[in-house]
């Protein structure tokens, strides 16, 4: 952790005096708001105060505009255009020199796509749903202070995408799935069962079953092995 970061104890606490920062979490599944608000809301021990949920994008530019957080815990994929729109409909809020609001992507999914969209959005960093509490909060802290976050894994996607001057190549077989789609794509490719789909993404077996049926329809394949297969030559897995 950067020095200009908030120093934390053992509990995920900070032992930054009374400063505490105030967060708005953005994800469409209320289970998972909840749980983010459970483990990071307790204001005295993680002095991390959340001011405000959304579920959707217009839900999400409503809630930052009337409470500004310092930071906004951000889902990649939303209803009514996903992070990548909050982050265009907030670009003069992220813009405010004197209180600027910033973004940190909250996100299960690790896609190379997901990752560079958001931070050329603006976002300051993002992590996966993996993160544990304790360094959850340390990044929101990090963040506040205008610092860059990344799980260790994705830096790497950021670095490669913005040494680059070639823009990414457009896939129009994954143009034509939706963002859940290709999550449960990636998933289903990398060997997860549905059971386990449905646990990650907070969605049941069945609809797991019917988004499955729906990628194999859209890119003309007729099972898991072949999907898996149209992943791995995509680099996807």
């Amino acid at each position: 952790m950067s020095s200009e970061g908030a120093q934390q104890d053992d509990n995920g606490g900070a032992e930054d005096g009374d400063r505490t920062v105030r967060v708005v979490l953005v994800d469409d599944h209320r289970m998972f708001r909840t749980g983010v608000q459970a483990e990071i809301g307790q204001t005295e021990r993680t002095r991390v105060e959340v001011v405000g949920e959304a579920a959707d994008v217009d839900q999400a530019i409503t809630v930052i505009t009337a409470t500004r957080p310092e930071v906004v815990l951000l889902d990649v994929h939303l209803p009514g255009g996903g992070g990548a729109e909050v982050l265009r409909r907030s670009a003069t809020m992220m813009a405010d020199p004197e209180r600027p609001v910033r973004f940190l992507a909250l996100s299960v999914s690790d896609a190379a796509e997901d990752v560079i969209g958001v931070i050329r959005g603006g976002a300051r960093g993002y992590v996966t749903k993996t993160i544990t509490g304790t360094d959850l909060v340390k990044a929101i802290f990090r963040v506040a202070d205008g610092d860059a976050v990344f799980s260790p894994r994705l830096a790497g996607f950021v670095l490669d995408a913005f040494a680059s001057t070639d823009a990414p190549p457009i896939d129009e077989d994954m143009d034509r799935l939706t963002q859940r789609e290709r999550e449960v794509l990636r998933m289903i490719a990398r060997g997860y069962a549905y059971k386990e789909v449905a646990k990650q993404l907070f969605i049941s077996v069945k609809t797991v079953e019917s988004h499955v049926s729906a990628v194999l329809r859209k890119l003309q394949l007729s099972n898991r092995h072949e999907l898996t297969r149209w992943a791995a030559a995509r680099r996807l897995v």
